[in-house]
């Protein structure tokens, strides 16, 4: 008899646990069908503009320390779309945005040509770039690896190779890869 009891018990949580659990997954599904979906609605429209910025990154000293650190710069697509070189360079000779960085290529300096054979990017600029301290302690290595750094985050480009006005010179002569 008292098993009997137990099974009716039983039998009878176990049916109001389904009725419970009916009406509770109903009621959870009427609410979600009646509630209101809020879109996001930004505080200003992105303009045609900003919406073809994207971000490069170009390489200077850190006045303090001496170290190469990178700085992002936001440059309009349409610029870069030609010849993403030359503009990166161009950014890169205009000197850092940053008060505590500093380019340690001289001044004066302008790029005479920028092409890329295979995966080697060949960078022409004028004699300016010889203008650079020989006795400066890592000035020369600062100055190939801005370089180098800057043009090797575009992802076909592997190694850099210098010219002066068009010619090899002692100073530049080897192939360059990322340090």
């Amino acid at each position: 008899m008292k098993s009997k009891k137990i099974i009716l018990i039983f039998m009878a949580i176990l049916v109001l646990i389904i009725i419970a659990g009916y009406f509770g997954i109903k009621y959870v599904k009427e609410r979600n069908e009646t509630s209101e979906i809020n879109e996001y609605t930004p505080e200003q429209e992105i303009t045609e503009e900003q919406y073809r910025q994207t971000i490069v990154t170009l390489y200077y000293v850190d006045k303090e320390t001496s170290e190469i650190k990178p700085e992002a710069r936001m440059v309009d697509i349409k610029e870069i779309m030609n010849n993403p070189y030359e503009k990166i360079l161009n950014l890169l000779l205009e000197g850092p945005k940053n008060e505590n960085l500093i380019s340690v290529i001289p001044q004066g300096t302008k790029l005479n040509n920028v092409t890329l054979d295979g995966n080697c990017l060949i960078i022409d600029f004028s004699s300016e770039i010889l203008n650079f301290d020989n006795n400066a302690v890592n000035l020369k290595d600062n100055l190939i690896n801005c370089i180098v750094n800057t043009v090797t985050e575009l992802t076909e480009v592997n190694e850099v190779k210098f010219l002066v006005d068009g010619e090899s010179v002692e100073d530049f002569g080897l192939n360059y890869t990322r340090q």
